[in-house]
């Protein structure tokens, strides 16, 4: 009965003009009282988190990439000299051989036998020239005595002339007989590896027959060539760098590394020895060769590798991840925080990439912050809250960024 008697009470108060216009001026009152107590108190505004590095100046390693063949130090191929029936064979195929190791053997009979006939006529032009050389002694005192004339004594001269050279003629003729018997005893010309034999025993080798026996390979050391274009040799000469010539003014000579068949990188490194002065007109290529020592023969002449040179070092690089350029029609672009947290859109010029990161030749200074995560979001002229770089500072900044919204 009494809640009956309340808005009875309410709704007449309502239905009385003045009293109506009473009430609605009070609602305004505290409607403008409450915005201006909101307009008072200081909002809450959050900046945008981003991710910033220094920039720091380091040596960087510029290299090329290019494909390559590997070829052994030594390739040799072993021939028979001499004609005959192949009667040995010495060696194991596959081996290592020494240098001077005997490794094929020729029928020697026919060859032998003229060394024997050498020797004999070695022999008898030896008797010959001892027999001139008395009767020339004998000759020489009568005709000063005037018992013998004068064309005795030049026959007895002549005689002697010719016994002599007969002498070195058979001498010469014994020194081929033994020469070419020894070719008999095929020999290994230098110390490597021995490949399959190229005839059967028995075969007949030599000028009327199959002469290659056999080839040594000496893959100790490995020779790695590659062709570069003629672009690349232009930009070596404009750093100074002459591939293939020693520079002691320098503190880093040109080298490569190769790539092995499984994709991991050879261990060793060799330098470059030899660049081709021509360029081929055919490719517009020219070449350019390293040495490399190749102790446990993980290379294998012939294969196919990536060769990665170093060309160039650069000293005190200004150097920062790719992720921070912002690449536009105008050009390529970084985000710089400036000490008062206040971002500027900055033009770079940049220069060769390295393992993801690139090289700024003009546009930045050692020291300043840059933005590598974030930039995004930003403008020039904005002021932003800046994060330097750890490993966990991803995880911070997208914290940072949900907690804001």
């Amino acid at each position: 009965m009494q809640s009956k008697n309340i808005s009875v009470s309410i709704v007449s108060f309502f239905r009385s003009p003045r009293k109506l216009v009473i009430s609605m001026a009070v609602i305004a009152a505290i409607a403008i009282a409450c915005c201006i107590i909101f307009k008072s108190r200081p909002q809450s505004t959050s900046l945008p988190v981003v991710e910033i590095e220094q920039v720091r100046p380091r040596d960087v390693n510029i290299y090329g990439e290019y494909v390559g063949r590997i070829r052994a130090m030594q390739f040799v191929e072993v021939h028979a000299r001499v004609e005959g029936y192949l009667e040995k064979m010495l060696f194991d195929e596959g081996t290592f051989v020494r240098k001077g190791e005997t490794l094929f053997v020729i029928d020697p009979t026919v060859y032998r036998a003229s060394l024997e006939k050498a020797k004999a006529n070695l022999s008898k032009a030896l008797a010959v020239e001892r027999k001139a050389t008395r009767d020339l002694e004998r000759i020489k005192p009568l005709y000063e005595q005037n018992a013998a004339s004068r064309l005795d004594l030049d026959n007895a001269e002549a005689a002697y002339e010719t016994a002599k050279a007969d002498v070195g003629m058979s001498r010469a003729a014994l020194t081929e007989a033994e020469q070419t018997l020894s070719y008999t005893s095929v020999k290994s010309p230098i110390s490597g590896y021995v490949s399959e034999r190229s005839a059967d025993i028995g075969s007949l080798v030599g000028p009327g027959g199959k002469s290659l026996l056999a080839t040594i390979v000496n893959s100790d050391t490995v020779r790695i060539d590659f062709s570069m274009t003629a672009l690349d040799y232009l930009k070596s000469k404009e750093r100074n760098v002459n591939l293939g010539q020693r520079d002691d003014s320098r503190q880093w000579e040109p080298y490569v590394t190769v790539t092995m068949a499984d994709g991991s990188e050879y261990p060793f490194r060799g330098p470059v020895d030899f660049a081709d002065p021509k360029v081929d007109p055919k490719t517009g290529t020219f070449s350019v060769r390293a040495e490399m020592p190749n102790p446990g023969r993980s290379l294998l002449p012939g294969e196919s590798t990536r060769v990665r040179l170093l060309m160039d070092v650069r000293e005190n690089a200004i150097v920062i991840p790719a992720k921070a350029i912002d690449i536009q029609k105008g050009g390529a672009y970084v985000y710089v925080v400036r000490t008062d947290s206040i971002v500027e859109r900055r033009y770079v010029e940049t220069g060769p990439e390295v393992d993801n990161a690139i090289v700024v030749e003009r546009g930045l200074a050692s020291g300043e912050n840059i933005i590598v995560e974030g930039y995004h979001k930003v403008k020039h002229g904005m002021k932003v809250d800046p994060v330097y770089a750890t490993p966990d500072s991803v995880a911070v900044m997208q914290k940072v960024n949900a907690n804001a919204k």
